[in-house]
């Protein structure tokens, strides 16, 4: 290997260990200065400025001979308080939390776009995400509501008409719930502005979103800051 080559991939790792940002103008994309992108061949990475921010850009990228291009991009929205570690995150604290993580499902109001293959579940008068910390169906879809999960403690998804005419759950706390750290955090459809903890970019970038994503390959989703302690590249 020649030795330009190993300077150019020392330095890239170096900068993800660091939590530094590229230079401006490099042209090392940004999932290959990650530590993880979580083993598929698909990523969204959100990414914002710093931890106070409530707007940044998202970009999805496709793994092809071995080099991340980017397959689109679009301006994205944060929490209204920010973005927090994710595993230290608390619910209630209209934060977004940083971390990288899987992507379940998709639903919406809408129905799904021609050419969506990921799954898509409709949302029905009688859909609701649970996010009562008393309930055994704490940070998941129900349809109807359980009798453990108050309607006061959970959202009632058909009520968001505009951000929930489509979306992608975010894996969030969402294998192993931890109660109180937060429930329902989705990529959706902008709304009037910051979000509660949730990522939103506007809705043509949503429907592209769908579309894109393959199961197959395993797309995952990096939320995090341009350097510093929350940097993506640190996830």
């Amino acid at each position: 290997m020649r030795p330009g080559v190993v300077l150019t991939l020392v330095s890239a790792s170096s900068l993800a260990l660091l939590g530094v940002a590229p230079a401006p103008g490099s042209s090392v994309p940004l999932p290959a200065l990650m530590a993880d992108t979580g083993g598929g061949s698909q990523l969204i990475t959100a990414q914002a400025p710093g931890t106070g921010s409530t707007t940044g850009t998202l970009t999805w990228w496709d793994l092809k001979d071995g080099q991340w291009v980017p397959a689109g991009s679009a301006p994205a929205r944060f929490g209204a308080n920010g973005l927090v570690e994710g595993a230290s995150r608390q619910q209630g604290t209209n934060t977004t939390p940083t971390g990288l993580y899987g992507l379940p499902f998709g639903f919406g109001i809408k129905p799904e776009p021609g050419g969506t293959s990921v799954e898509y579940r409709a949302v029905q008068e009688s859909s609701w995400w649970c996010q009562d910390n008393d309930s055994a169906a704490y940070n998941r879809w129900v349809d109807p509501l359980p009798a453990d999960c108050r309607a006061s403690e959970s959202e009632h998804l058909v009520s968001y008409s505009t951000q929930y005419a489509y979306g992608l759950v975010i894996g969030f706390n969402y294998d192993q719930p931890v109660r109180g750290r937060g429930a329902g955090i989705f990529l959706h459809v902008n709304g009037q502005a910051a979000t509660a903890g949730c990522v939103s970019v506007p809705e043509d970038a949503m429907r592209r979103i769908l579309q894109w994503a393959k199961p197959d390959q395993k797309p995952h989703m990096a939320i995090g800051t341009v350097d510093g302690a929350m940097a993506v590249t640190r996830y």
